[in-house]
């Protein structure tokens, strides 16, 4: 009787872990395709980030890595790069917004060896891909207010956007950037290792935009203020600026921690930051930007975390409850960058964000 007992729930076991995963696939490739033809394809938007700027340079791995060796992280390694700054959700620059940095090590709008994407702030406002979708459902956006309802049911979540948000910053380029979703990284040695990155400005100004007192309402109420004179495209008429008169640079970092059997699954949880005393922050590559890509191939290019290394990629994921199910959901949205870029064979390429147009808005004609 025991036996049989101890066969059942193996069984099980078996059977819930197979139809845990099988809704995570599900609702990835559901959502993926949910975006294609409904967002993606018949209005040329991107999923998220709308609002940005692309550049080119170039991405040098540093001469004396403090890391594990890794075969594609050579020390004095060099690639050609695109990044792309950019505001979520809205138009406006001056509004309240979580800001982001993308980079590719490719100059193509496409294809590439390495990609990761990284946003303003140390946790993030959701979780795991059930924690999104939720956070997507409850999402009621009405002139800059958009997330009351999801921020009253999750403190957690209103607790990152207070830390993820920037208003008023003086540029793109001296805020700081995290991935917060940890990664794989198995070196040289062969030992299995989880990877977290970062980025900042080189020089290490300080960073602009970080309000310490922001309340709930203002969480929620991302609108330009009253008194705000710069226009919608001040962050991206101040970065082509920078760029034209001295050009961008950035540190890239990466932070380690070993594998274990044992590890909690918290170890996955981007609401919680690793202790950088135990793991700290090692010196990653130097990126130097030159050239602001214009409109067209700013809009043509995208990024993947498919785009990476086996030996660098994501890591599985078990369910939609699974920290891990972020990217997970993030890597099977590649059917809706495809519809995104077959729409502008379709209907054209849409025009630049005007600088006389509503404010507090997410989306705009794109006519021409």
């Amino acid at each position: 009787m025991e036996n049989t007992q101890l066969l059942d729930t193996a069984a099980h076991n078996v059977f819930k872990s197979a139809w845990d995963k099988m809704v995570l696939w599900l609702t990835s490739v559901g959502l993926a395709m949910a975006l294609a033809v409904f967002l993606s394809f018949p209005k040329r938007y991107r999923m998220s980030h709308n609002n940005g700027i692309a550049a080119k340079g170039s991405v040098k791995i540093v001469d004396n890595p403090t890391f594990p060796e890794h075969d594609f992280f050579e020390a004095g390694r060099t690639f050609p790069c695109r990044i792309r700054h950019a505001s979520a959700t809205f138009l406006d620059d001056a509004m309240n917004c979580i800001r982001s940095f993308s980079i590719k090590f490719s100059d193509h709008h496409w294809n590439s060896p390495f990609d990761i994407e990284m946003n303003t702030g140390v946790i993030n406002l959701f979780w795991s891909a059930s924690s999104f979708l939720k956070f997507a459902k409850l999402r009621k956006q009405q002139w800059g207010v958009e997330y009351h309802d999801y921020y009253k049911l999750y403190p957690q979540g209103l607790l990152g956007a207070k830390l993820s948000l920037r208003r008023d910053p003086s540029s793109f380029h001296n805020l700081r950037y995290q991935a917060l979703t940890a990664f794989l990284f198995v070196g040289k040695d062969g030992l299995k290792r989880y990877a977290k990155y970062r980025t900042m400005p080189f020089d290490k100004a300080p960073e602009t935009g970080i309000d310490p007192n922001l309340s709930d309402w203002d969480t929620c109420n991302q609108r330009v203020l009253n008194n705000e004179t710069r226009g919608r495209n001040y962050l991206k008429n101040e970065y082509k600026q920078r760029i034209a008169r001295e050009g961008a640079k950035y540190l890239m970092q990466i932070q380690l921690r070993l594998a274990k059997d044992d590890d909690s699954p918290e170890v996955f949880n981007n609401m919680t930051p690793w202790d950088e005393n135990i793991y700290p922050w090692h010196d990653l590559a130097v990126v130097e930007i030159n050239e602001v890509l214009d409109w067209i191939e700013s809009l043509k290019t995208s990024f993947s975390l498919n785009n990476m290394p086996k030996n660098l990629g994501i890591l599985p994921a078990k369910s939609v409850y699974d920290y891990n199910s972020l990217n997970y959901l993030r890597s099977h949205s590649e059917i809706a960058r495809k519809a995104r870029l077959l729409s502008y064979r379709v209907y054209g390429y849409p025009s630049e964000i005007p600088d006389d147009d509503n404010r507090n808005v997410s989306e705009w004609s794109g006519k021409e």
